[in-house]
C-alpha cells in the first residue's frame, strides 16, 4: 500500500502541430488505501492516465510518485502496480491456477508452495477454488473477472489500477461485481485506481472521484460533493441521471430571465451573478415538484405541460415544455400518474438551485445543502 501522486501530469502524442493533447496538466493526491475512480466520456484522457500510471505510455510532462518514490523513468515490470484489464487478456492455454501464478513466477523469488499459498488464499477469497483447474474457455465473464482480479492480487502490489473491468459484463452481473470489488477494496486496503464512463459504478464505489473532460481535471471529490457541489456545468450535467436541467438565461435586475420566465433571486444569489450579464440556471430533476394544482405551488411556480412519462417502477421520469421556453425533466413518484398533454405547475425551489456563470460554466452558486440533509432526514 502506498501514496500515489500524479504532480502536473501531461501527455501529448505527435509533434507539432499536428500532435494532440490527450492529459493536460493533471494533479490528483491520492491516499494510502484510497479507492480513486478516474470518470468522464469516452475520449476524454483516463485510460491515457491509468496508462502512464502503468508506464505503458510515456509521460511528455510532470511526476508520478508511489510511495514518494519517481516512477517516470521506471518500465512497468519495475514498478510495484498491478494492473486490470478491460479485455481480462487471460492465458487461454492456461488453467485458472497457472494464469494467477504466471505473474509471480516471472517477478518473484517465491518458492513453489509459498505461490500455491498465494493463489490458494487469493481463490478463496474471491470463491474461484472450485476453478482453479479450469482453462479461461470454460469459465463465465463474471468467473474469468474474477480470475483477471486474482492474478493482480496475489501480487501483494501496492497499488491496483481498474481500466473499466466491468464493461463486458451484463447489467446484473456489473452490479454485483461492483458490490463485490467494494468488499475486496475494504479487505485488503489497497490504494486502488479505477477507470469507467459509468457514473453509477464511480457514484457507487469510488472514495472520491476524478472527473475528466478533454484531458483536463474537472474536479476531484467525493460522489456526494461532486453531485452537490459540482465545480462546473460540465460536472453537474455528467454526474446524474436522468442529468441536470439547464436553463440559459440573461442576468437582469436580481433576477434570471429565460423566454419562458423571470426567476427571482435572494439577495446573496443574486449577488454572485451580479457581475455576469448571461447565466445558466441548473436544477436536478428530484428537485423539481409538479402540481397540477396553481394554488398549491409556492413561489417560482411556472406553467408546463407533461409531454412524455417514462415509467420506471419506483419513480416516473416527466419530460415537461415550458411555454414559450425550455423542456424540463423532472422525477416523481412511480405511484403517481400522469398523463401525456396533462397541464401542470412545475416549481423549481431555489434552496435546490444552482446557477452557473454564462461565459466560463463555473459554479457561482450550490444548492443549500441543509435542505438535502433535511429531505433526507424526513424520508
Amino acid at each position: 500500500m502506498a501514496r500515489l501522486e500524479l504532480d502536473s501530469v501531461t501527455k501529448r502524442f505527435g509533434e507539432g502541430e499536428g500532435s494532440v493533447l490527450a492529459v493536460d496538466d493533471v494533479n490528483i493526491d491520492i491516499a494510502d488505501g484510497e479507492f480513486l475512480v478516474l470518470v468522464g466520456p469516452s475520449g476524454c484522457g483516463k485510460s491515457t492516465t491509468l496508462r502512464m500510471i502503468a508506464g505503458l505510455e510515456s509521460i511528455t510532462d510532470g511526476e508520478i510518485r508511489l510511495a514518494g518514490q519517481r516512477m517516470n523513468e521506471q518500465g512497468p515490470a519495475e514498478r510495484d502496480i498491478a494492473m486490470v484489464f478491460q479485455s481480462y487478456a487471460l492465458y487461454p492455454h492456461m488453467t485458472v491456477r497457472q494464469n494467477m501464478r504466471f505473474g509471480l513466477e516471472e517477478s518473484t523469488d517465491l518458492s513453489e508452495d509459498e505461490m500455491d499459498e498465494r493463489v490458494d488464499e487469493t481463490a478463496e477469497l474471491l470463491d474461484i477454488t472450485n476453478l482453479l483447474d479450469r482453462k479461461p474457455g470454460a469459465l463465465s465473464g463474471g468467473q474469468q473477472q474474477r480470475v483477471a482480479l486474482g492474478r493482480a492480487i496475489v501480487r501483494e502490489p501496492k497499488a491496483f489500477l481498474m481500466d473499466e473491468p466491468l464493461s463486458n459484463l451484463d447489467a446484473k452481473l456489473r452490479s454485483q461485481m461492483r458490490t463485490e470489488l467494494q468488499q475486496l477494496q475494504n479487505d485488503l486496503d489497497t490504494t486502488t485506481v479505477y477507470v469507467t464512463h459509468d457514473q453509477t459504478e464511480a457514484m457507487t464505489m469510488g472514495d472520491r472521484i476524478a472527473i475528466l473532460d478533454g484531458g483536463e481535471l474537472q474536479q476531484v471529490a467525493t460522489p456526494l460533493e461532486a453531485y452537490h457541489r459540482p465545480a462546473n456545468q460540465f460536472v453537474a450535467g455528467f454526474i446524474g441521471d436522468p442529468s441536470m436541467n439547464f436553463v440559459d438565461c440573461a442576468v437582469e435586475d436580481a433576477a434570471l430571465v429565460a423566454d419562458a420566465f423571470r426567476y427571482p433571486l435572494a439577495e446573496s444569489t443574486a449577488a454572485a451573478v451580479a457581475d455576469s450579464e448571461r447565466a445558466t440556471l441548473g436544477i436536478r430533476p428530484e428537485d423539481l415538484s409538479v402540481t397540477a394544482d396553481a394554488e398549491a405551488a409556492d413561489g417560482h411556480a411556472y406553467a408546463a405541460t407533461v409531454e412524455v412519462v417514462e415509467p420506471m417502477g419506483d419513480e416516473n421520469v416527466v419530460h415537461l415544455s415550458l411555454a414559450d421556453g425550455p423542456d424540463l425533466v423532472a422525477t416523481i413518484d412511480g405511484l403517481r400518474q400522469l398523463e401525456d398533454g396533462t397541464d401542470v405547475i412545475v416549481e423549481l425551489p431555489e434552496n435546490a438551485i444552482h446557477v452557473f456563470d454564462g461565459a466560463t460554466g463555473e459554479a457561482v452558486h450550490s444548492r443549500s445543502l441543509e435542505a438535502a440533509e433535511l429531505n433526507e432526514t424526513r424520508v
